[in-house]
């Protein structure tokens, strides 16, 4: 079959021809029909996430979308090594969760990689409360945009986007906007913080997460849930230890890991339901097409790759 292929971490898979997977019990083989070009895909093919297994060649990608022997189109990920979802083809786990008519497959294949990061960050890691205010780091993402209308969904009361271009974080829908980066970003973290602020999304990291949580322990309003899904913007922060001493802040993770197996198989299904009501900017591109595009900045959209 064709897939993509990974030969050597950091560098742009190749698209040639890769052994056909082989269904062993629990698997069926489906033909590919999707799959996204996430940020945890380009991750784990640099060798830099922690759950890259270092194993070469591979071919990439994390999750996609299926037909079935019988045509139906599924949502499926977590295959055996070397395999990924790539591909033209996929022994996929029967444990796989049908596409509702209304979701476009493209989209299908777009939206569940960052869609369930906060779905699954917000329900199973922060149990987030119907009227709570949710502040979102790395707000003009695909993942940062969905995280802001699956926040509105699960019930929050306000939500607060914090990005880096001031253009796109101040055209986002929310109740607050906040510019990281920028001579103001210190006195406007304050300001929210002073509000208050029962859960953060974090999908950067780095010296602005370090900033917030600084702002946060000052204005010691009320406990807040700080989640960290992402590292975009740095892998480790400089934290003065008073900050965990002097107010109720709450540190979590949410990956794997973090969230189990069970976690997610009650999520997805849940979130299939509102998947056709968000919004995301999808890039079809064909499979053939994956060295050209791989290294590309794609901003607030997100690439599908088509076999």
């Amino acid at each position: 079959m064709k897939a993509a292929v990974v030969h050597q971490f950091g560098s742009a898979p190749v698209y040639e021809d890769f052994a056909d997977p082989v269904a062993e019990e629990g698997e069926e083989l489906v033909r590919v029909a999707a799959a996204g070009l996430h940020p945890l895909v380009r991750s784990l093919a640099a060798g830099r996430h922690y759950a890259s297994e270092g194993q070469l060649p591979f071919i990439p990608g994390v999750d996609g979308i299926a037909r079935t022997p019988d045509g139906r189109p599924v949502y499926f990920g977590r295959l055996r090594a070397p395999y990924g979802t790539m591909a033209e083809r996929a022994a996929a786990s029967k444990l796989c969760f049908p596409i509702p008519d209304a979701l476009a497959v493209t989209k299908a294949a777009a939206i569940m990689n960052p869609g369930l990061s906060s779905w699954l960050a917000l329900r199973e890691r922060a149990q987030i409360q119907a009227g709570e205010t949710v502040l979102v780091t790395g707000a003009t993402g695909a993942a940062g945009r969905l995280a802001l209308q699956v926040a509105r969904k699960l019930g929050a009361g306000r939500v607060i986007a914090a990005g880096r271009d001031r253009l796109a974080v101040e055209a986002l829908p929310a109740d607050a906007h906040v510019v990281l980066g920028s001579p103001d970003t210190e006195r406007a973290l304050a300001d929210v913080a002073a509000k208050g602020i029962d859960v953060v999304l974090d999908y950067v990291w780095g010296e602005h997460a370090a900033m917030l949580l600084r702002a946060i322990a000052r204005a010691r309003p009320r406990r807040t849930r700080f989640v960290q899904i992402g590292s975009m913007a740095g892998e480790t922060i400089e934290l003065p230890s008073a900050v965990l001493r002097q107010s109720p802040v709450v540190l979590l993770g949410s990956g794997l890991g973090s969230v189990g197996m069970d976690a997610f198989a009650r999520a997805i299904p849940a979130f299939l339901e509102v998947a056709p009501s968000l919004d995301v900017e999808v890039v079809e591109v064909p499979l053939g097409d994956v060295a050209r595009v791989w290294n590309e900045p794609t901003g607030s959209k997100r690439v599908v790759f088509v076999p």
